[in-house]
């Protein structure tokens, strides 16, 4: 198993870039456990997330390729813009870093497979059932507003 450290730092002109850099990151492996830490330093507040990862593999252990923005049909791109807005506004609310409710990468799945019902969203990649049970009706309710 692999590690990798990512700093977000709080400051606005940092902080998306650093987020957007983690999203890229663990769109592109196998998350196997995440810890993060808010650190503070007093002149410097930032949030330490270490990631332990593996390559990403399908069912035959070959290397898979990530889903990409670009992949989505123009109605799947809705969806993501809609799940990506709801979840930063949770995020703000919460007062967390968005990639604590949902990485990009399981937004794109959400958008690509558009499930209709609990049971189908606890089967979409980066949803199991403790996610489905925490944001389930949320996200069912974005993808039947539209």
């Amino acid at each position: 198993m692999n590690i990798k450290v990512f700093n977000i730092r709080l400051a606005k002109e940092f902080c998306q870039s650093d987020q957007d850099k983690m999203n890229q990151f663990l769109d592109s492996v196998e998350v196997k456990l995440t810890s993060t830490n808010f650190v503070t330093t007093g002149t410097l507040d930032f949030w330490s997330a270490a990631v332990f990862y593996a390559p990403k593999t399908d069912k035959k252990g070959t290397e898979t390729t990530k889903l990409a923005e670009e992949d989505l049909s123009p109605q799947e791109h809705k969806i993501f813009n809609a799940l990506r807005h709801w979840r930063n506004d949770l995020a703000e609310t919460l007062d967390w870093s968005a990639f604590r409710i949902c990485h990009n990468s399981h937004l794109l799945a959400v958008a690509k497979t558009n499930p209709q019902t609990l049971h189908d969203l606890e089967m979409v990649p980066g949803f199991g059932k403790a996610r489905t049970e925490k944001y389930g009706d949320a996200i069912l309710a974005v993808l039947n507003a539209l």
